[in-house]
C-alpha cells in the first residue's frame, strides 16, 4: 500500500471512529443543553476521542468547556495542574484517580460536570500491571456530590479498538448520570 492508499484508509478509520461515538455524543449534548449545564473533560488513553466527539456535535460551544489529554506524570502536573501530594495512595488507571480528574477537569474549567477516562489502551499493559483493553472513567458532578465511577476491561489488545470503547463508554456513563 502506497503513502496515498495509506492515508485515505486512515481517513476513513478516523471517520468510522467518529461516526460510532457521535451518537453518544449527541445524546450527552441534547441533556446539557436542555439543563444549560456545562461538561469538561480529561482524558489519557483514548486520546482525545471523548473531546473530539463531544466537540464533533453542532453547538459544542454552548456545553463544552474544554478539555485535556495529561497522558504522562509531567502532563498531569502541569496541564491538569494535579501535584504529585494529591496522588499518595493513588495510582494512574484506577478509580480513586479517574475521579481525581474529573472534579479536577470540572473545578479548573468552572464546569458543571467533570468526565475523565484513564486506563491502558494496548497492544500491551501499563507499568501499574494492568492489561490491555483496562480503563476507569469517572463523572463527577455538580460540586458536592460524589461522583460515580466504573472500570471497565474489553478484553482486547487492539489500541484503537479499546480507545473507541473507552470513549463510548465514558459519554454513555455521563449520559447516565445527567439522565438521573
Amino acid at each position: 500500500m502506497g503513502a496515498p492508499q495509506a492515508r485515505l484508509l486512515g481517513a476513513v478509520l478516523q471517520l468510522l471512529t467518529m461516526q460510532t461515538l457521535l451518537p453518544a455524543a449527541e445524546a450527552v449534548a441534547r441533556l446539557l443543553k436542555a439543563r444549560r449545564e456545562t461538561v469538561a473533560v480529561a482524558e489519557t488513553s483514548s486520546g482525545g476521542l471523548i473531546a473530539a466527539a463531544l466537540l464533533a456535535v453542532p453547538g459544542a460551544s454552548a456545553y463544552f468547556m474544554g478539555g485535556a489529554v495529561p497522558y504522562t506524570r509531567q502532563a498531569r502536573r502541569s496541564v491538569v495542574n494535579i501535584a504529585d501530594e494529591a496522588m499518595r495512595g493513588i495510582r494512574s488507571a484506577s478509580e480513586p484517580y479517574a475521579l481525581l480528574l474529573a472534579r479536577t477537569a470540572r473545578d479548573n474549567l468552572g464546569a458543571t460536570w467533570g468526565l475523565s477516562e484513564t486506563g491502558a489502551a494496548g497492544p500491551t499493559g501499563n507499568p501499574y500491571g494492568d492489561v490491555a483493553g483496562h480503563t476507569c472513567i469517572a463523572v463527577a458532578g455538580p460540586a458536592g456530590a460524589t461522583g460515580t465511577a466504573l472500570t471497565l476491561e474489553t478484553g482486547l489488545a487492539d489500541r484503537l479498538a479499546n480507545m473507541r470503547a473507552f470513549a463510548r463508554a465514558a459519554l454513555e456513563l455521563l449520559a447516565d448520570e445527567l439522565r438521573r
